[in-house]
């Protein structure tokens, strides 16, 4: 036990070295071999009688191979005639010469045998009597041995992104291989994977018009591309769609391709939605109905077969919908209890040899919340807000559950308060920050993501099943770096920095409000002049993109146009064309018909951009290989529902409002600063200056801290809607006291006069998630009794909720008094863990309105 512990310890200490080892270059350096010298001879070779998966997965290899060297590569199950160069794949299971290696003491497999998708790759000298030099691929099983081919292909430079995103292969006449052992061990979490969700327009019909529909074929390409994603998990396409019933060979392909298959939150016991619109008779009622309804569960798991699957226990209203009005907890209990003795019946096992999960979605969490509990084994499927805030976390206390806890996650959403389906809007930096919370407290048994069509999410989707398969690789300090090396894979390194910035940019930019939100009233036309600071954030990597896209290669351009260019001159033009509207607009009231209607025409242009945009990536790009993914409705949303077509913004040439968001800035009031000789301020070289009002502070720019009882605050660059944020860690720490013992930041500012003010502190809108008095933090200036605040104890409110998700943010506001002039301290108190602070804005009396607050102030 002592060992085992002493291993474990060592495994957390250097499990970002573990992951991160490469052993591949392509020039001969020290100790290296060429494995692909023209002169040598190179096969690879697989045993006959191994996994479909292994043999698939070599045959993927050779294809690789092939694209990047040049020339095909022969595969072997005959190792009496093989000579020179040799690759060996084999799962410790099926691959009896992995095993005669391992037995004659020329490998050493211990480090992985027995282990969950662990997998070996290392280099042996004369293995065989022919064979020269040999790298074993070894994986403790199907998918491990899978994890370890795609491994070598990504390091060879294949993106796994090379058919869902065009990303080109490089040539290499010569791929030298570093002599030694590379033991990758098992992932962080268990079950990692995707649901491809809210498929229509976009996918579905893409789906139909290259491959009759989303059938076996469609479903090859996803799962290889969630095996070189190192995922082994899916939520299938269900709008309208049932992956069962619709083509026989795609479970079929799923449990050779080891995807471990389940069902969605309202789709219980492995039956589609669509199959009960096909088959089902009477109500989608458990009181009226019992017995079609468990008749109709239980071919569902006689059709599961033995195929790998997670079952969805529970039930849900059809179509998504509550069940019933308010929580019958009885009645689901007994439906749950009812459906592990289906399980049992069709299996003739025990109901807990059978992976199910619980989805706590929505209103299904109220039942968890009253009290209601499931067997032990069974998965709680904990969930986001469907806007990428964790709603619950469990107690530290009950995670010794055996069948764990699990979280469902969004990048992509039909519903309130509007869908966000047409371009990636997901903040990297808050994607990890909450599912760092999330495997924090012990939520490691499933992480799945709702991906709409798979594009335009391929970043986020890279990062959450990078982050899945090693969190400890991924730190709040590597966000970045992240961004750089999924631009080295997919572009190369010349313009990998760059290109990484305006990635990083854009989605931070995206995440301030979904463009499905956006109008010409959203942001500011004149306080701080914020509309034309946006526009102007966007034009600047636009014009950076633009530029990269001219200087790169021509082989890169189709794919940089997806996974680049497209999201980011999209977004642009979006925004200018909401800043033209909002002129038009501003100009009429002046009753400036002319220049109104001349930016009624850039409306016109821009909107006529936008469509011309999606068409070339519809029906130009990769010669029209992606037509139908830029379908998505995006200008003209009114409620949460999409229009049936994108909507030109109303134009106006005559006064239409009296609104004082468009106020001229002539009458502004402006609040001019009087400069105080304070010595205190003289020498104190990091305080920010009271003007016109107000004093604005990135959280982030702190002057002091304390950091006390094992807590330490970090920084989280880009989380925030204009810089980054901070928290504090570790995460899972009890609540903290106020005090001379408080863990603290301090903040100065000048003011130039008395009175009461207000001090504005922006969160980032995570939600209550231990249920209970909601997150806290506590605020004083100079010697005040610190205020304790909780900033999302009515995360339950769907108006306050509402607004939150919208803005992206949470804003609380607390008063003050200010007994001088001069230069005051503010002190904010760290009480809970969760809580992310982004910004601070001091009203002092000339506070404006706007969406993102004013910049921040001078600092001295």
């Amino acid at each position: 036990m002592i060992k085992k512990i002493i291993a474990t310890i060592l495994f957390i200490g250097c499990a970002h070295e573990i992951f991160a080892q490469s052993f591949i270059v392509f020039n001969n350096q020290k100790n290296t071999w060429n494995i692909t010298a023209p002169k040598q001879n190179l096969s690879i070779y697989t045993d006959d009688i191994d996994d479909w998966l292994v043999q698939k997965s070599a045959a993927l290899l050779q294809s690789d191979l092939e694209k990047v060297i040049g020339r095909n590569i022969a595969l072997t199950h005959d190792l009496q005639h093989a000579q020179g160069n040799l690759i060996i794949i084999g799962s410790i299971k099926g691959s009896t010469t992995i095993n005669s290696l391992k037995e004659s003491h020329q490998i050493n497999i211990d480090a992985i045998n027995n282990q969950w998708e662990a997998f070996q790759l290392q280099t042996v000298e004369k293995p065989f009597k022919n064979v020269s030099k040999a790298f074993i691929i070894t994986g403790s099983d199907k998918r491990g041995t899978a994890y370890g081919v795609f491994e070598f292909s990504k390091q060879m430079g294949v993106s796994p992104w090379y058919w869902w995103a065009d990303v080109p292969i490089v040539k290499h006449q010569n791929i030298f291989i570093k002599n030694g052992v590379y033991t990758f061990p098992s992932p962080s979490v268990q079950y990692r994977g995707i649901f491809i969700n809210d498929e229509a327009p976009a996918f579905s019909d893409w789906a139909k018009e290259k491959f009759g529909g989303i059938n076996h074929h469609v479903y090859e390409k996803v799962f290889e591309l969630l095996l070189r994603l190192k995922a082994n998990y899916l939520w299938p396409a269900m709008w309208g769609n049932a992956f069962n019933d619709d083509d026989s060979l795609n479970p079929i392909l799923a449990n050779q391709y080891g995807i471990v298959m389940g069902t969605s939150h309202h789709e219980p016991m492995m039956r589609a939605q669509q199959e009960w619109k096909r088959y089902g008779h009477g109500e989608w009622n458990y009181q009226t109905n019992q017995a079609v309804l468990d008749s109709f569960w239980k071919k569902g798991i006689e059709n599961m077969d033995h195929h790998e699957s997670i079952v969805t226990i529970g039930m849900r209203g059809d179509g998504d919908e509550p069940m019933t009005t308010g929580t019958a907890t009885a009645l689901l209990e007994k439906i749950v209890a009812r459906q592990r003795k289906i399980i049992e019946e069709v299996t003739h096992l025990p109901a807990a040899e059978t992976p199910q999960v619980w989805a706590l979605y929505k209103e299904v969490q109220d039942y968890y919340d009253k009290g209601m509990r499931v067997p032990d084994d069974v998965t709680l499927l904990l969930c986001d807000d469907n806007w990428g805030n964790i709603r619950r976390l469990p107690k530290l206390s009950d995670t010794g559950r055996t069948g764990g806890y699990g979280i469902y996650y969004h990048f992509d959403y039909v519903g309130d308060p509007r869908n966000y389906k047409w371009i990636n809007t997901n903040n990297i930096a808050r994607v990890w920050e909450q599912m760092h919370l999330v495997y924090e407290y012990h939520v490691r048994k499933i992480w799945i993501v709702n991906v709409g069509d798979i594009k335009p999410m391929e970043l986020p989707i890279s990062f959450f099943l990078d982050y899945a398969w090693n969190t400890h690789q991924w730190d709040a300090d590597k966000i970045l770096q992240y961004h750089v090396q999924w631009a080295t894979q997919q572009f190369g390194k010349k313009y990998a920095n760059k290109i990484a910035d305006v990635l990083i940019k854009y989605a931070q930019y995206n995440s301030r409000r979904k463009p499905e939100l956006l109008s010409p009233e959203t942001y500011s036309l004149i306080h701080y002049h914020e509309f034309q600071r946006i526009v102007d954030e966007y034009t600047q990597i636009e014009n950076e993109a633009t530029k990269i896209n001219q200087l790169l290669p021509q082989k890169y351009q189709d794919a940089f146009y997806q996974l680049v260019l497209y999201p980011v001159i999209a977004s642009a033009n979006l925004n200018k064309m909401y800043l033209a509207a909002a002129k038009n607009r501003w100009y009429a009231n002046q009753n400036n018909s002319k220049i109104a209607q001349l930016y009624g025409d850039s409306v016109h242009y821009f909107f006529k951009k936008d469509s011309l945009m999606a068409n070339y990536y519809n029906h130009e790009l990769s010669n029209g290989k992606w037509n139908h993914m830029m379908d998505q409705t995006h200008i003209g949303y009114t409620y949460w529902q999409q229009p049936p077509v994108n909507k030109l913004p109303e134009i106006y040439l005559t006064p239409f409002s009296d609104s004082t968001h468009h106020q001229s800035e002539k009458n502004t009031k402006q609040i001019q600063p009087k400069f105080l000789n304070n010595s205190i301020a003289s020498k104190n070289k990091n305080y920010f200056m009271e003007q016109d009002g107000y004093v604005s502070i990135e959280a982030v720019h702190f002057s002091e801290q304390t950091q006390t009882n094992g807590m330490h605050w970090q920084k989280i660059s880009y989380i925030g809607r204009t810089n980054g944020g901070i928290t504090a860690f570790p995460v899972t720490a009890q609540q903290q006291n106020t005090g001379t013992n408080a863990t603290t930041l301090v903040y100065y500012f000048y003011a130039t006069d008395t009175g009461s003010i207000k001090i504005n502190a922006y969160f980032s809108p995570t939600l209550n998630i231990h249920h209970d008095e909601g997150l806290k933090y506590a605020i004083a200036i100079d010697q005040e009794t610190p205020q304790i605040i909780s900033i999302n104890k009515n995360d339950n409110n769907p108006k306050e909720w509402g607004k939150w998700v919208s803005d992206n943010i949470i804003i609380k506001t607390t008063g003050h008094h200010l007994q001088q002039p001069g230069l005051h301290k503010i002190t904010y108190t760290l009480i809970n863990t969760g809580v992310v602070l982004q910004k601070l804005v001091i009203d002092l009396g000339g506070l404006k309105e706007s969406y993102l607050g004013p910049p921040e102030s001078k600092k001295y």
